[in-house]
């Protein structure tokens, strides 16, 4: 029964003054990957026993969590074995975690652990794990490393109990049906009433979804008297992908809907959504770029990252050179030198973890 039809039905039982709040519980999951470069040298020669590499703060279910990996055992008893643990300092929560090293292409592989039922991390000291997760010498390259990179996923389930005045907010609007007038009016050739010359190129394009979704393109066509639009800054094939993913986002029902990025084309993407302040695409940019992070291409990818204020890329690349060795050998680049006079503050950053690296 409703809560409205409930309280109508004790009010006409002469309950007058009558009030009510609803407590509900929400089953929250949230997933984190922490990826370690160099893991081999790491297990061999960096890291001692007892020593974890710990990821970032992620959180889940209102509570921050880390990954913490031990690449040569918890202890001494476990000295040849890679340790997973989750852990969350101050947690009172109780939560259900698995973790699983990911092989190439991202696809699980058997060395994957998961908790039974449910953990109370107040009671383990805010953390919980395997210190035997896998011996190390059943780790190969190519199977759960690949290029010598370790890659973790954790999975997190915190079952949360909402206060009564969240509980109406969560109540999820009706879906947009895309079929509809809006889609239609969308797609029609009709409400096209702008004129955009880009890379040689002539677009006609909707001037509302411009301006609802850009605001550097809503202050630009209202001075474009003449409803015509010349941009110097963007090529005719950017313009296009970016006109597509507007139209997009303008029929989405689901705001968290992956954007996808072609390869190819993400760096100069990347340059006119952040010209003309679309996030979500320049997220969506960033996240592409991350997986083409490498020694040879690192510099370039965090001078770009500096330049259009994309984080995520940002600490894509800062993970990569994380690894000792891997810094090591990009100081020693002439990408590194480029660096320093492209980004002098971001070749500054990198000098400090070099300098913390240091015997």
């Amino acid at each position: 029964m409703p809560m409205s039809a409930l309280m109508s039905a004790l009010r006409g039982a002469g309950r007058h003054h009558l009030t009510a709040s609803t407590v509900a519980a929400k089953v929250v999951t949230g997933s984190h990957v922490l990826r370690i470069h160099g893991y081999t040298q790491l297990m061999r020669k960096t890291v001692p026993t007892g020593t974890a590499i710990t990821s970032t703060a992620f959180g889940v279910g209102g509570h921050d969590w880390r990954i913490e990996c031990y690449p040569n055992g918890r202890d001494e008893e476990h000295r040849g074995y890679t340790s997973l643990f989750l852990s969350s300092p101050g947690c009172d929560a109780t939560a259900r975690f698995g973790l699983t090293v990911l092989g190439a292409a991202g696809k699980p592989t058997s060395c994957a652990r998961a908790s039974r039922g449910d953990v109370c991390f107040r009671y383990l000291g805010q953390e919980a794990g395997w210190k035997d997760f896998v011996w190390n010498e059943e780790m190969h390259d190519g199977e759960h490393l690949v290029d010598d990179c370790l890659t973790v996923l954790c999975d997190v389930t915190v079952d949360q109990v909402m206060p009564a005045d969240e509980v109406a907010a969560e109540v999820a609007p009706p879906r947009f049906d895309a079929r509809g007038l809006f889609a239609e009016a969308i797609q029609s050739k009709n409400l096209n009433n702008v004129v955009v010359h880009a890379g040689g190129e002539s677009f006609t394009a909707r001037r509302w979804v411009l301006e609802a979704l850009s605001p550097v393109f809503k202050a630009e066509l209202q001075d474009a008297t003449s409803g015509e639009l010349h941009i110097d800054d963007v090529d005719a094939e950017v313009f296009q992908a970016m006109r597509q993913f507007m139209y997009r986002e303008a029929l989405r029902s689901d705001c968290y809907e992956q954007v996808e990025v072609e390869a190819t084309m993400a760096e100069r993407l990347l340059a006119a959504a952040d010209r003309y302040q679309l996030e979500k695409l320049k997220l969506a940019c960033g996240e592409t770029l991350c997986a083409r992070v490498d020694l040879g291409s690192v510099g370039a990818m965090l001078a770009l990252a500096e330049r259009h204020a994309c984080p995520v890329l940002k600490e894509a690349c800062m993970e990569f050179l994380s690894c000792a060795g891997t810094l090591r050998s990009f100081v020693a680049t002439d990408g590194f030198h480029r660096l320093k006079r492209e980004c002098p503050s971001a070749a500054a950053e990198i000098v400090e973890i070099a300098v913390m690296h240091m015997p």
